[in-house]
C-alpha cells in the first residue's frame, strides 16, 4: 500500500545508498505488522496498513542519515523493534518508512546496578551480558526473549519484576536516552532523570531513541513453582494468596500472576500439572525464599503442582512465558474469538472489586491479575480474556469496569490517549514540536497532534 510518492521513495532511496532497505512484500508485510490481531476491533482497523519499504540502519550514523531524508522529503517514519507490541504502535497508518533498529543491539557496557545499551538490544540478551556481573534488568515483558529494550521504553509500562521495582513510568526506572531528531540536519539529544518522561511511553512519536541507560537489580537464582487452588473454593483464594504474597516483603519475588479456571486449561505444557478446574498462581521466586514461600501457600490453601529450581528453570520454556499478554497469546491459539482487557484495580488488600468483577461477568470476562508495585503497595492489574461477541458488548464491559473505580487502558485502540494515556504530557507535546515539526514520526497516532495541526 504506497503512500509516499514514486518519485520521493526513489529519490529517498537515492540518499540512502548503503544503507539496508526491504521492498519484498512478504517480508514488509511481516515488518509493517505487530500483535494488534489480539483485538477484534484494531484488526478490523489496521490489517491492510503497510509502510512502502523498511531501512535497517547499523548505526547511529545510518539513522541520521534516514532522519535527514524523511525529513527532506516529507516521508513518515514509523520505528520498530521486535513488533511485539499489541496496539498497533509501529504500524505505519500513512505508509512512508519503516526505521527497523534491530541492528543496533549491543550492550555498550555494564556496571554493578547500571548499563547502557543500543535501542535494539533484546532483553534478553542484555540479561546474558549483565549476569555474568551478578545483575540483571529490573523488568521485562513476557515477551522478554524477542522484545527490544527500546521499544519496551517507548511502548510498554511494566513486566516480570514490576511487583518488585514498580513500573517504567517511576522515577529512576529509566535513567538515561539518547534520540535522534527528525530535522532536516538531524540532532543527538541526551535526555536524564525526568527528561527522559518527554521520550518515554510515547509510542515512537518523540524522537528515534537509539541508546538507553537503565538500572539493573541483583540476579537471583530465580525458582519457579505453579501454586493451584482447588476448584471447589474458586479464584477468591488465590487472589488473597497473592496479594498476600505481594505484601510479605522478607519474601524476594519476581512475579505474582494469578489465572481463573479455565485460563489454565489454555496453557498445553502445563495440563498435565494442573489439577481440573483449579486456579492457579504463577511465580518467580528468589531460591532463598522458598522455604518461606511453602509456609504462605499452606496458610492459604494451595497446593505447589509445579517446582523448578533455577538451574531446572532456565531450560525450556519460562513461565513469565504465560503471564502478562502471553497468557492472551496462550488462549487466542485455541480460541481466535477471545481479547483481553488491561485494567488497575484500586489498591484493596480485600480485594472487593475484583471479587466484585468475577462474579459479576462470570465465564464472559475471565480473570488474570498480575500483581505489582504501585506508590509502594502491592497493587493488582488485570489482563481479563474477554469471550469477545461485538464491539458494542466490548465497549459496555470496559465502561462498567471504569464506572466501578477501575481504570482500564483500552487495548483496542491505537490513538495514544484512548489507550493508558487519556491526556498527553504537555512535556511531550513540546518535545515533539522541537524534535519531530514535521509531525513525521509514527502519524495519526496522537489526537493532540492531529487536532493542533488542523486547528
Amino acid at each position: 500500500m504506497t503512500v509516499a510518492a514514486p518519485d520521493k521513495l526513489q529519490a529517498l532511496r537515492s540518499a540512502l545508498a548503503g544503507i539496508e532497505i526491504i521492498t519484498d512484500p512478504a517480508q514488509l508485510t511481516k515488518l509493517s505488522l505487530d500483535f494488534y490481531h489480539y483485538s477484534p476491533v484494531l484488526t478490523r482497523q489496521l490489517s491492510e496498513k503497510r509502510g512502502d519499504l523498511v531501512v535497517r540502519p547499523a548505526n547511529e550514523a545510518e539513522v541520521m542519515r534516514v532522519a535527514a531524508a524523511c525529513a527532506q522529503h516529507r516521508i513518515p517514519v514509523t520505528i520498530r523493534g521486535a513488533g511485539t507490541g499489541n496496539y498497533g504502535q509501529c504500524i505505519p497508518l500513512r505508509g512512508g518508512v519503516i526505521l527497523d533498529v534491530s541492528k543496533l543491539n549491543q550492550v555498550l557496557w555494564a556496571k554493578p546496578g547500571v548499563a547502557r545499551v543500543q535501542a535494539g538490544a533484546k532483553l534478553m540478551a542484555i540479561d546474558k551480558q549483565t549476569r555474568e556481573i551478578g545483575w540483571e534488568i529490573r523488568m521485562a515483558p513476557s515477551t522478554y526473549r524477542t522484545a527490544t529494550i527500546g521499544g519496551f521504553i517507548a511502548g510498554g509500562s511494566g513486566g516480570i519484576g514490576s511487583i518488585t521495582y514498580g513500573q517504567l513510568r517511576d522515577r529512576g526506572n529509566v535513567l538515561a536516552l539518547r534520540v535522534v531528531t527528525l530535522e532536516e540536519e538531524p540532532r543527538i539529544i541526551e535526555l536524564r532523570g525526568d527528561e527522559v518522561f518527554k521520550v518515554s511511553h510515547a509510542w515512537g512519536l518523540n524522537g528515534i531513541i537509539t541508546e538507553v541507560e537503565i538500572p539493573l537489580a541483583p540476579a537471583y537464582p530465580w525458582a519457579e513453582l505453579v501454586v493451584a487452588f482447588p476448584a471447589e473454593v474458586g479464584f477468591m483464594p488465590a487472589a488473597h494468596f497473592g496479594q498476600a504474597l505481594g505484601d510479605a516483603d522478607g519474601i524476594i519475588k519476581k512475579m505474582i500472576s494469578l489465572h481463573a479456571w479455565p485460563i489454565p486449561s489454555y496453557f498445553a505444557p502445563l495440563r498435565g500439572s494442573v489439577p481440573e478446574g483449579s486456579a492457579i498462581a504463577l511465580l518467580m521466586i528468589a531460591e532463598s525464599s522458598v522455604e518461606p514461600l511453602m509456609e504462605l501457600i499452606r496458610e492459604h490453601g494451595g497446593q505447589v503442582v509445579y517446582n523448578k529450581t533455577a538451574q531446572e528453570a532456565s531450560k525450556g520454556i519460562m513461565l513469565g512465558e504465560f503471564t502478562w499478554n502471553h497468557t492472551t497469546l496462550h488462549c487466542r491459539s485455541v480460541d481466535t474469538s477471545l481479547t483481553y482487557l488491561q485494567s488497575a484495580f484500586p489498591a484493596d488488600r480485600e480485594l472487593k472489586m475484583v471479587q466484585h468483577m468475577y462474579e459479576y461477568f462470570g465465564d464472559e470476562v475471565l480473570m488474570h491479575l498480575e500483581f505489582i508495585r504501585i506508590e509502594g503497595q502491592a497493587t493488582p492489574v488485570g489482563l481479563q480474556i474477554v469471550r469477545f461477541t461485538t464491539e458494542d458488548r466490548l465497549n459496555e464491559i470496559m465502561r462498567y469496569h471504569e464506572e466501578n473505580g477501575v481504570f482500564i487502558a483500552n487495548p483496542h485502540t491505537f490513538i495514544i490517549e484512548d489507550g493508558g494515556r487519556k491526556v498527553m504530557d504537555p512535556r511531550q507535546i513540546r518535545f515533539k514540536q522541537e524534535v519531530d515539526p514535521y509531525g513525521l514520526l509514527n502519524p495519526g497516532k496522537m489526537r493532540t497532534w492531529q487536532e493542533r495541526a488542523s486547528g
